[in-house]
């Protein structure tokens, strides 16, 4: 029983799309929730404000598989964007006020519609682009997000347009009511990321 208790603790490092192995195979699984961050843009000098989103709920397609497709693609997100957290609260209080109560619907969804491996080199991060669909302001967009996975750490970004989302109005609000701060300038675009952990549990023939 202890045996086997270890050979289940047991994660390695992915080292093929498939993670079969000449000795066995190997079974992924997503632990925990999924951390969302964000970083925009303020000022001509297009200086980064960083922050994450406290309340997330992620609904897995399958909770285990040999292989990203199968856990990952069909797998989907809900952002109460009401816990935006920039870890300053008089900031929190203007991007709820002035920029997220002013688009439609007080959530953010997204969905991995997409998955493709990058080139596997040795002794390097697994790479590749997770396909994901995201709602806000009531309008979906695919969004392509590069990843990386190493030591069992799944790390994705990519950028959005707010105004590919219909969200004019939002911006200029949070514009109006940073002005000062922001120099009178607020970027459109909008970094966005996520990081999970990934367990491989290998199970020898």
């Amino acid at each position: 029983m202890f045996k086997t208790l270890l050979i289940l603790a047991l994660t390695i490092t992915l080292s093929s799309a498939t993670m079969s192995k000449a000795n066995g195979s190997c079974t992924l699984a997503q632990t925990g929730n999924i951390e969302v961050n964000w970083k925009a843009y303020k000022t001509p000098a297009k200086l980064g404000v960083g922050g994450k989103f406290d309340k997330t709920s992620y609904t897995a397609i399958k909770k285990s598989g040999t292989n990203f497709t199968q856990i990952f693609v069909g797998s989907s997100i809900n952002i109460d964007t009401a816990s935006v957290n920039s870890n300053h609260p008089a900031r929190d209080a203007k991007l709820l006020s002035f920029f997220f109560e002013k688009m439609s619907g007080k959530n953010i969804t997204a969905k991995i519609v997409g998955y493709s491996a990058g080139k596997r080199e040795k002794g390097k991060p697994k790479t590749g682009i997770f396909q994901v669909e995201i709602t806000m302001n009531g309008v979906t967009k695919t969004t392509p997000m590069n990843f990386s996975y190493f030591d069992g750490l799944l790390e994705g970004s990519g950028i959005i347009d707010i105004f590919d989302f219909q969200a004019h109005s939002a911006l200029s609000s949070i514009n109006k009511a940073c002005f000062d701060l922001h120099k009178g300038k607020t970027w459109s675009d909008v970094n966005i990321g996520f990081k999970t952990r990934i367990v491989a549990v290998c199970n020898p023939k």
